[in-house]
Parts: C-alpha cells; structure tokens; sequence
C-alpha cells in the first residue's frame, strides 16, 4: 500500500504537470471507485474544474480545484494515477481517465479495486470520511518529541500496531513502521506507555528520518507503485528490516525475523530490537 512517502511523491510528480490545467471529461469505467457523490454527478461536477493546488493528508492525495471543489483520492493497495500523454491506451486495470485541458489524461489504474475517490466541498474537507478521523502529521511542526512522550504514556498498546492506527499518526504503514522502530533498536511487540524518554526520542527521529528519506528516494516500489509519471521509486534498496527475513541485519549481521502482529508482517532484528 503507497504511504505517506509514495503519496508525496504522487503529489509531488504531479504538481509540476497539471497545476493550472483544467479537467475536461472523465471517462468513468468502474463506477465503485466513486465513494461520494454519485458516479454521474462526480463527472459533471469536474467538467471545467481547474487544477489550483495538489496536497496531501495522510495517505489521501488531494487535488484542489476552482469552485473550492477537492478531489479526495486514497490508492490502498495497487492504485495508481498516472499523467499520460495524447492517445495513451488504456492497460487493463484503467478505471478511470480524467482527460486535461492540455490534451493529456491523468490516468487511474487499481489491479486489487480497493482505492476509492470522492469529491466535496473544500471546506468540507476536515468532516470528509476517512479525513476527519486522521492524526498528526509526522513531518508537520505539531508532531514533537513532547507529542509523542506524552501521547505514548496513555496507550498501553504494542508500539508495532500503535504506529499503524491512522488515527494516532497519519500516513505510517507497515514498511515505514518496520523501519522506524529498527533504527530506534525498539521491539515491535514492546507495550507503547514502556519505552523509555531516550527510546521515545530515537523513535521520534527514526519516524521522521524514515519518512524523509523516502521522499527523497520517491517512494519504495516493490510491486505495483509508481509515481505520477509512472515511473517506479528506489527507496526498497535503502530498506534495513522490511521483506528481509532470514537476510543479516544491516546493524549487526544477526539473522532479520518476521511476526505477525495484529494479522501483518513485522520484520525486525532479535538483537539490535531485544
């Protein structure tokens, strides 16, 4: 599933292609993907609509549009949203194509159908389901090393599952969670309100360095992520825990493990994570 990094990246390649165009007609092939408003009034609402400001919360990529109309699109598992040229054909997998006041398509493509996108009102965006329930921002100003001391004194959950709760820090996932807490040497299956202020400390800087480090690597593609451009990340190469069961860990040269915690993969090193 994309995360924050790879949604940035999304955001990020896009921006510079289709700031100050206009949408001209949606071409609409899996009505599912709509989650609100209706399917016919999604694509009448977009006809004309230009392009203002593309942002990002959590893993939802937004696209700001005239009207304070914003377009809400969250990729889950294997979606993608590419800018294609002129006649591009449509692969198999296209569920929609939003085609540009340039003679250019943004692409939408989704293997497993589980993305969704939704259209409202701009200053709707914070009661938007799925939006309204998200928490900080790891890269914002707000997530601070007092943030995180405090708020991990009240869970008496285990870190791993904590850091995916989208409501307690939007935009982590399973790669990034993995590699947070390796590079802070913190067990996943450690109770969150047990760490210590110097393990809550390196965990607060491993987030951040995690997730910067995979924007500058746009992302990390092992299967079916690519950028705005459609071209793939290269972050899986800076990974030091995440899919490398059995290999040496990167720190120590033990033997990386896999878990399975609160029913997902959990790679982590039985030395460097005791």
């Amino acid at each position: 599933m994309p995360e924050l990094p790879e949604v940035e990246t999304v955001r990020r390649s896009l921006e510079g292609q289709i700031l100050g165009l206009s949408f001209t007609e949606v071409e609409l092939m899996m009505t599912k993907i709509v989650k609100t408003p209706s399917p016919q009034s999604f694509t009448e609402s977009l006809a004309g609509k230009k392009i203002k400001k593309l942002g990002r919360r959590g893993k939802y990529l937004l696209i700001h549009m005239s009207d304070s109309l914003t377009m809400v699109i969250h990729l889950r598992m294997t979606g993608r949203l590419v800018y294609s040229p002129p006649d591009t054909p449509a692969e198999k997998h296209t569920h929609a194509i939003f085609k540009l006041s340039n003679g250019y398509s943004l692409h939408y493509s989704d293997i497993r159908q589980f993305g969704r996108i939704g259209l409202t009102d701009t200053d709707k965006l914070d009661s938007f389901p799925g939006l309204k329930d998200l928490g900080i921002e790891p890269l914002s100003e707000n997530f601070s090393r007092d943030f995180l001391k405090r708020e991990l004194k009240r869970k008496r959950t285990r870190i791993k599952p904590l850091l995916l709760d989208q409501t307690f820090i939007a935009g982590l996932g399973n790669i990034y969670a993995d590699e947070a807490l390796h590079r802070a040497r913190i067990n996943p299956e450690k109770i969150a309100a047990s760490l210590t202020a110097r393990e809550t400390a390196r965990l607060y800087q491993s987030i951040r360095d995690v997730l910067t480090e995979g924007i500058a690597n746009r992302g990390t593609s092992f299967r079916d992520y690519v950028d705005g451009n459609g071209q793939a990340g290269s972050n899986q190469e800076a990974l030091r825990v995440y899919d490398r069961e059995g290999e040496p860990c990167l720190q120590c040269g033990k033997t990386v493990a896999r878990i399975r915690l609160g029913g997902r993969s959990t790679y982590y090193c039985p030395k460097c994570q005791k």
